[in-house]
């Protein structure tokens, strides 16, 4: 039962990761968004709750790096005035 759910997180997380990309990609959300970057957050956490699970330690630590990321790109997008990218606004 713990493999089923930990695996739906994982698939969930894939899925959230991909909706990102693709609606950043078609110009349906702006890099620099709060739904970008929190799509970005919660697809890394469940991706890297999954792979610490099946100990893939590498993609593990691509997770987790990628998740800091997100959480400095809204800081910096919640402190306003500056994009994700560090331009003003």
């Amino acid at each position: 039962m713990e493999a089923i759910i930990l695996d739906g997180l994982g698939w969930i997380g894939a899925a959230f990761i991909l909706a990102a990309y693709g609606m950043v990609s078609f110009k349906k959300l702006k890099p620099d968004s709060f739904a970008y970057q929190g799509l970005n957050i919660a697809a890394s956490i469940l991706l890297l709750i999954n792979t610490m699970y099946y100990g893939a330690y590498p993609s593990s630590f691509v997770n987790a790096v990628w998740a800091v990321i997100a959480v400095v790109a809204i800081v910096a997008v919640v402190r306003g005035g500056q994009s994700a990218r560090g331009e003003e606004a």
